[in-house]
This record gives structure tokens, sequence and C-alpha cells, in this order.
């Protein structure tokens, strides 16, 4: 019997890795490591546990993800966003391993009002943003298989994201003042891992080898349609359960000008997914039947 292929994922207990645990399983042995387990910061570290794994393929959900802290810690992000996902792919690339690595729609300055497609100018507007190109750019210039999602407003019913932020104020203050002119997709986690798993599906199996003339590079992975964090919330609380004694706050859209952040935030986060239905297709849900679902989910 062919041995199962590996698969190490990063990140486990982040919202994406807890959902890749969980969808990847089909596909091979997981190897699924937190931050606890393996720092990303400390590459020593990375480029010892990928070689004493020895997997076949490598999934990179984990990330530096505090946009905001990122502004001060601009060091450690670097490390983690730039630096880590570098030397994985220099693993990848020395065993002919397959890299998967999760990107943002903040590496765009979210100029224009159409949808950024995967080969337009860059121009991140932050630290966090600047890192995670960095991160693209070092896993290309290895030449090793990868697949790198780009992805935005990433959201689910654990961690430390929108939805259960506004889950919380919704219920302890009668008033949310809330940004209405940046415009993007919210991501429920789950879709997304449910969707890289249909990509690698047809990549990988446990006893085949990788499927020839696969176009490797920069796909943009994203739940359909578009709103603005306010309509977000909107919908939100449109779909929420209170108990009878909730009296709905009251939702005011703001623009950003109103919510001044340490880090700079694009207006357009809108990302076309069309190369990845061309090639894969793979079309996520709408937004707002993924966030229906995710409600329904507890």
């Amino acid at each position: 019997m062919t041995p199962a292929r590996r698969i190490l994922l990063t990140g486990a207990r982040g919202q994406v890795g807890w959902e890749l645990r969980r969808t990847l399983s089909p596909l091979g042995e997981i190897v699924a490591l937190d931050s606890s387990a393996l720092n990303l910061a400390d590459v020593d570290a990375v480029r010892r546990t990928v070689r004493e794994l020895a997997p076949d393929v490598i999934v990179n959900p984990a990330a530096y993800t505090a946009v905001d802290k990122a502004e001060g810690d601009a060091e450690r992000a670097h490390a983690v966003n730039a630096v880590a996902p570098g030397v994985l792919a220099e693993e990848a690339a020395r065993r002919g391993a397959l890299l998967v690595h999760y990107s943002t729609d903040y590496v765009f300055d979210g100029g224009g009002d159409t949808p950024w497609r995967e080969d337009g100018a860059c121009g991140p507007l932050n630290v966090y943003g600047a890192t995670k190109l960095a991160g693209e750019r070092a896993i290309a210039a290895t030449g090793c298989r990868h697949l790198v999602f780009r992805t935005s407003w990433v959201y689910g019913a654990r961690g430390s994201n929108f939805l259960l932020t506004m889950r919380r104020l919704m219920r302890e203050r009668p008033e949310l003042k809330i940004v209405a002119d940046q415009i993007g997709a919210p991501t429920w986690c789950r879709d997304l891992a449910e969707a890289t798993a249909l990509v690698l599906g047809q990549i990988v199996s446990p006893a085949n080898g990788f499927a020839a003339a696969v176009p490797w590079g920069v796909y943009h992975m994203t739940n359909a349609g578009e709103t603005s964090w306010h309509g977000f919330a909107e919908a939100i609380q449109a779909l929420d359960e209170f108990d009878e004694t909730w009296v709905p706050s009251r939702l005011v859209p703001i623009p950003s000008s109103d919510y001044p952040t340490p880090a700079r935030r694009p207006l357009n986060s809108r990302l076309d997914n069309g190369k990845l239905e061309r090639t894969f297709g793979v079309r996520l849900q709408d937004w707002r039947a993924a966030l229906a679902l995710c409600l329904a989910r507890e």
C-alpha cells in the first residue's frame, strides 16, 4: 500500500487552520502545528521542522494578522509574514513539495471601484500588507510549486474577528459607528478551507503524484459578492438571535476618516475570483449565504 501523503499544516489553532485540519484530512496524513509547536519567527526552527517531518504538502495559513499592531511591530510582522514563507518555500523546493500559502487584499492600495485581478499593480498602504506582499514574492523567487490564495475579511465562529466583535458589541451598546466606505467580501473561514480542499483534491491524492501542468501562482479566493463593514454589520444583526429584552443597536455608517487607525486600510478590497473558477472550477458562495450558514452552526 502506498503511504498517505503527509501534509504539514501551520497555525492549526487559528480560524482558518482549525477548518483546514478538518477539510484536508481526506487528502493525506495531517501534521497540524500551532504557534507553540512551530514559531514562524524562528527561521532555524522552521527549517528543522520541515526537514524532520518531510511533508509532501505544506499549508501555511499562519500569519501575523494584527494589522494596527504591526505598524509598531514591523520586525516581527516581517519575520512571520515575509521571511518564514520564503523559508517554507525554500524547503518545499528542496524536496519537491507543494506550498499552499494565504495572502490578503491588503497588498493593493484600494484605488478605483473594480475588483482587483491577480496581476493588478500592488501598493500596500500598511506594514501588514507590505509584509504579506514580501512573503508572496519570497515564495515566487524560490521557484517551488506553490499556490498563494489571496483572501479578504476572514471571519468565523471562533477566534477573533469582526463577526464575533459585532455580536458582542451589539449586546453591550445602543449605538455603533461602523465604517461604510471600505468595500470588500466577508469570507467565511469554512468556505475558504473547503475551497482549498477542492483545489488540492485536483492536484494531489494519497496514492498519485502531483497533477501535471498545474498553473502555479497567485489566486484570489473570497466569498462572492461585496459589501461594506457597515453592510456586514447590518447583515449580522439581521441574522443573529437575541433574547426578547434586546433593543437593536443603532448602526451608524461613517467614513474611514471618522475612524482613524494606526494602519491605513484600502477602500476597495474587491477581489476578482475569475481565475480560480476558470482554472479549478471552484467558486465560493455568496457572502450572505455563507454568513447565514456560519450563524446557523451554533
